[in-house]
């Protein structure tokens, strides 16, 4: 239940929903100069892993290969096999500290040199789950099985239960991911909705933030560590909730102790707070570019939109408890309004249903989406 790694994926337009390769070279250098290049694998996905894939005639070709090599997993497409020219190729690869995975792999007498070279094996356990012999001759050889196509939770309990220990597909995005693991913290449930609630007043009361925040000594380590980190720092050590607030601007606090309480109140979180975020920050670029004013609140109207999962209750019950004015309730409940139509823009982002879109305004939200990106993994390697 840890964010450790992402794939870079491939899409041809604005509007596909899925890949279409005619080119498999051309498709890994844009995919390869847009992540490692122009944005910067560290702006990208902070400290995790990034899976990459790459065909066979380019694992031929170093020169071609992305740089930060620590950090990136090549992934070995399934119709490669183990003749001698692959084998030399993976061999330099691993001794240049890359991690190699084979992606969707099938036991055969031609792929069965590549298991000598892997570090990562990627099964697709949508498909067929591999017989417990050939789970057991991976696990043998130390290879770390990851399993693809996870959908659900009771595929991915399956999956624990037969060894994996990576597991990728849409299961963490979904609600029900929640009763993995049925833990929270000994917080008040009431006092956590009046800190929110209070976070969305549009003249800030100090003396009500700070007494409410004080109640909560995690909170309150979080905040001032947060406040002190590099990315944050001022000229002076902040050593109080009250300095906290003057100092970085009650904008600012907003969203940061929302993070922090959202970050705490459920371990499941670490893996859906980066999107909410993301979200968040995109709503916020957006409206400061077509409004020119209310970029914060579109900031909260974007993370509010994932309450529903990130507290457990449905957004219409939130809406309600956190006193929302008619403007933000709309554009969460119903996508309507300026902010509604920021967030409605932005969700077809994340889920690449563009249609109709030009091709400017696909540019500038791919912009907003990786400096959206960066500041979500600054926040979250303080926080989490």
């Amino acid at each position: 239940m840890k964010h450790v790694a992402d794939e870079l994926l491939y899409r041809s337009s604005s509007d596909a929903t899925s890949a279409f390769i005619d080119d498999p070279i051309m498709a890994t250098a844009r995919v390869c100069n847009a992540a490692f290049y122009e944005t910067g694998i560290e702006a990208l996905v902070g400290k995790r892993l990034v899976f990459f894939n790459a065909p066979r005639d380019w694992l031929l070709k170093a020169e071609l290969l992305p740089p930060c090599n620590q950090q990136v997993v090549i992934e070995i497409l399934e119709d490669v096999e183990g003749d001698k020219e692959i084998i030399a190729a993976l061999t330099k690869l691993r001794d240049q500290g890359f991690t190699i995975a084979l992606d969707d792999f099938v036991l055969t007498e031609e792929t069965q040199p590549l298991l000598d070279l892997a570090h990562i094996i990627k099964l697709d356990v949508l498909s067929s789950v591999p017989s417990a012999n050939q789970l057991e001759e991976y696990k043998r050889r130390g290879l770390v099985l990851l399993a693809e196509k996870v959908e659900d939770l009771d595929t991915f309990m399956q999956c624990v239960e037969l060894g994996f220990t990576l597991f990728q597909g849409y299961f963490y995005a979904k609600p029900e991911v929640k009763a993995a693991t049925v833990r929270r913290r000994a917080n008040n449930r009431a006092a956590q909705l009046r800190l929110l609630a209070a976070l969305q007043q549009p003249e800030p009361d100090f003396d009500a933030l700070e007494h409410l925040i004080a109640q909560d000594a995690q909170l309150c380590l979080r905040i001032l560590r947060l406040s002190n980190s590099a990315f944050y720092r001022r000229q002076m050590e902040i050593s109080s909730i009250r300095q906290a607030l003057l100092m970085l601007g009650f904008k600012q606090v907003r969203n940061l102790v929302t993070t922090l309480m959202l970050a705490d109140n459920h371990p499941c979180n670490t893996l859906i707070l980066p999107r909410a975020l993301i979200r968040a920050s995109m709503c916020e670029k957006i409206a400061t570019s077509a409004l020119k004013e209310g970029a914060s609140t579109a900031f909260m109207v974007g993370i509010l939109s994932m309450m529903d999962l990130l507290l457990d209750e449905s957004l219409e019950s939130l809406c309600e408890q956190l006193a929302l004015t008619e403007e933000v309730k709309v554009a969460i409940l119903y996508r309507q309004g300026q902010l509604g139509k920021i967030l409605k823009l932005t969700i077809a982002y994340e889920t690449a249903q563009l249609n109709g879109v030009n091709q400017k305004t696909v540019k500038q939200l791919n912009r907003y989406y990786f400096s959206s990106c960066e500041w979500a993994n600054t926040v979250l390697d303080a926080v989490v």
